[in-house]
């Protein structure tokens, strides 16, 4: 049986060499990637090329007129989810760092849909309340404590058809483990939830630390 380390580098490889034979990032994620690990202390959250194209090719399908992100970090998984947008969509997302606002609209400012970016800074569990109207596709990838309360703020603000994504659903393979901090527990207590609601029916990806792809019936 191969050990945990064989196991580890194993995975390592095939992210690696998914990355190589995927669609390279945009020369402006390029830079925000480059940017963000130069300059944040945790370059980790950030969605990175190989979820970020996957999130890209999933809005270019969709088309989405309205999309909420809640939890922006630097901006990369928001820049990828907007290029699917149609010319009168909009994207709206949500980073409770006020520091991390300045590279956000950084390179928010060079994306050709620019106009169509609607940073809030502050909690969102207040904030989304505010935004009005429905979605089409909503991320979910901000504090997994709230995870759950996220999901019943928005699950009847989704479009019929409309899809829900939650990333870290697997976190760090702790979900499978006897690990039983608060955060693990969270995101088990998470899970059940979606598949125990019967308004969307769901599929858990193995990409990157676990993607929850929901869709509203």
């Amino acid at each position: 049986m191969e050990n945990r380390t064989g196991r580890n580098d194993l995975f390592a490889l095939l992210n690696t060499y998914c990355d190589q034979h995927s669609t390279p990032p945009s020369d402006i994620l390029y830079q925000l990637e480059r940017e963000t690990y130069l300059k944040t202390l945790a370059p980790q959250m950030m969605s990175g090329p190989l979820q970020g194209q996957f999130l890209r090719f999933l809005s270019l399908w969709m088309q989405p007129k309205r999309i909420l992100e809640v939890g922006t970090f630097t901006g990369y998984a928001s820049l990828c989810l907007a290029d699917g947008l149609p010319d009168n969509g909009e994207l709206h997302t949500i980073e409770a760092n006020v520091e991390l606002e300045y590279l956000i609209r950084k390179y928010f400012n060079q994306s050709p849909k620019k106009d169509q970016l609607h940073l809030h800074i502050g909690n969102a569990i207040t904030i989304i309340p505010s935004i009005p109207g429905m979605f089409d596709l909503i991320f979910l990838d901000a504090g997994k404590l709230d995870y759950a309360n996220y999901f019943d703020l928005v699950i009847d603000r989704i479009n019929p058809g409309g899809c829900l994504l939650a990333d870290n659903v697997l976190w760090s393979g702790k979900v499978v483990k006897n690990a039983s901090d608060n955060d693990t527990e969270s995101m088990r207590a998470f899970n059940r939830k979606i598949s125990e609601d019967p308004r969307v029916e769901q599929v858990i990806l193995p990409i990157r630390d676990g993607l929850l792809m929901a869709r509203k019936i």
